[in-house]
């Protein structure tokens, strides 16, 4: 499947920004602008998200349709930076293909089940009915019940299609479908991935624990673990300056 992407910045190495569940591409511009001063910079939307197609969800499938969409783009070998969902997939890629991935770096989510509510939330969401007019405001006011504060229903409400007969703009059956694939991790009987990794946690977010330092390292046994002190678990909005200073000191460290 080839996905959306868009690109911003030239050099002679390529990073890819892979967002999380219900978010987009552009929700990581700050960082990839941050980037792009250095680096060719590619912020893919994922399966069922932004304006890439909508398909059953795995990670196998997540990480192949990145491959897929970097081989149309004749990009061989790249960093990633992925944000929870999108972290798994960037983990998936690095351990699926390290031949490829250069270095990798996950936003508060760890190799495990790492659910907390989504499955919940997702039948929620499931069960609204849209009027046959909706506006932004009446739509952030529609959904903040439902989710339960106001930022989460701003992400949310990019997609939703707004206007005259509004919906669902994403994959929404798919992920509501696939979620418990979403928040857990496959099985994988797979060789570790040798390469630099940067886990970077959110100091206040309860995704990347410390009895999951073990299977990082299972995994990614050259694994860094850090802490963004006063971030939870969108570490990369509530602590933009901070996490793109860590981003940018892993990315342009020697291999």
């Amino acid at each position: 499947m080839k996905l959306h992407v868009i690109e911003r910045g030239e050099g002679p190495e390529t990073v890819v920004f892979l967002h999380g569940l219900f978010g987009r591409a552009r929700n990581l511009g700050f960082l990839q602008r941050g980037a792009a001063a250095d680096f060719r910079t590619l912020a893919l939307d994922l399966r069922n998200h932004g304006n890439s197609p909508h398909g059953p969800v795995s990670y196998a499938l997540m990480a192949q349709d990145v491959l897929e969409t970097l081989d149309d783009l004749g990009v061989e070998r790249f960093a990633v930076v992925g944000h929870s969902m999108g972290g798994k997939v960037g983990m998936m890629l690095a351990l699926a293909a390290p031949e490829r991935v250069t270095k990798l770096l996950v936003a508060d989510i760890a190799p495990a089940r790492t659910g907390h509510g989504h499955g919940e939330m997702i039948a929620r969401l499931g069960a609204l009915t849209f009027p046959s007019v909706l506006e932004r405001r009446e739509g952030l006011d529609l959904l903040e019940p439902v989710v339960g504060n106001r930022a989460v229903a701003e992400l949310l409400l990019q997609n939703i299609r707004l206007g005259e007969a509004p919906g669902w703009s994403i994959g929404f059956d798919d992920l509501a479908r696939d979620i418990h694939a979403i928040e857990n991790w496959p099985n994988l009987q797979i060789a570790p991935y040798e390469g630099p990794v940067l886990f970077l946690r959110g100091g206040e977010s309860p995704y990347v624990r410390p009895e999951h330092h073990d299977q990082i390292r299972a995994l990614f046994p050259h694994a860094l673990i850090r802490t963004l002190p006063g971030a939870g678990h969108w570490l990369h909005a509530e602590q933009p300056r901070p996490f793109l200073r860590e981003m940018m000191e892993f990315l342009r460290a020697p291999a």
